[in-house]
């Protein structure tokens, strides 16, 4: 999917959100475990409920590759399902040396036919040149995430002044473009906002920790938006899990609905 058709579906259904798909089979309502693949059945009836409201699915890898091969197989079957003028992001946050890289890179652009994948960029440019060689694919770079232990690193400061998160910014922004590159920032991180986009102003930004990780909505946008609206906010948890019995969909729906509402006023 290009930047182009990414922002015309922004515009379409006045909406950003990402919806993320961490499904975990021991969190699904009990009686989707009747289903032959109870996490896809849960799934689909998710991506039902609202891929009117939103422009992006993302599959967090873990909650599949855990289950094996009827996981992968679920995971398959997700990515089909969902409709081709809904970014997919596969959120699998690979990085390795250049050859280990470029068989991940195989395997969920090709493979799995996802649009963009999560990557950290720890081990530098050639770990992160393989996913950028596919045509109208996009890699997603970890730059400041939500977590506790992101002050472990990513906020060291380093001699030139730079807080390490800055200078991975600055270094690999050179690696890619806006149409092939984006990054990753915590909602919890808002305030950093300002700063980030003075160094990557016109890039799409992934912000995922609103709704359960108790990051702000509002204050996301109006530090993290540019004039393309740039950014991508995600809610996991907060949308998939609101209901918990047969009508799971429809609360799902409703939340979706929420976050979708308070987007339309900045479009």
């Amino acid at each position: 999917m290009t930047r182009n058709e990414i922002i015309e579906q922004i515009h379409l259904k006045k909406s950003f959100l990402c919806i993320g798909l961490d499904t975990d089979i021991s969190k699904i309502p009990k009686y989707l475990l009747d289903f032959e693949d109870p996490v896809f059945e849960f799934n689909k009836r998710i991506i039902d409920a609202t891929k009117d409201l939103c422009i992006a699915y993302k599959p967090n890898i873990a909650f599949y590759e855990s289950m094996g091969i009827d996981g992968w197989k679920s995971l398959q079957k997700t990515v089909e399902y969902i409709p081709k003028n809904i970014f997919t992001i596969a959120d699998s946050k690979r990085g390795d040396i250049g050859n280990t890289s470029k068989k991940y890179a195989e395997t969920f652009f090709s493979t799995y036919d996802f649009d963009s994948i999560t990557v950290a960029p720890y081990m530098g440019v050639d770990s992160i040149t393989p996913f950028l060689e596919y045509p109208n694919k996009w890699t997603i770079v970890l730059a400041l995430t939500s977590n506790n232990g992101s002050n472990s690193f990513q906020n060291l400061k380093l001699e030139n002044g730079n807080f390490l998160f800055q200078e991975v910014l600055e270094t690999s922004v050179k690696w890619g473009t806006t149409e092939n590159m984006m990054y990753v920032v915590g909602a919890t991180k808002a305030k950093d906002l300002k700063e980030i986009r003075k160094i990557i102003p016109k890039h799409f930004l992934l912000i995922p920790g609103i709704g359960a990780q108790g990051g702000d909505l509002d204050e996301v946008i109006k530090n993290g938006i540019n004039n393309d609206i740039g950014v991508l906010i995600n809610s996991s948890r907060g949308i998939i899990y609101a209901g918990n019995d047969k009508d799971f969909d429809s609360k799902s729906r409703d939340e979706a609905m929420k976050i979708k509402n308070s987007m339309s006023k900045y479009l």
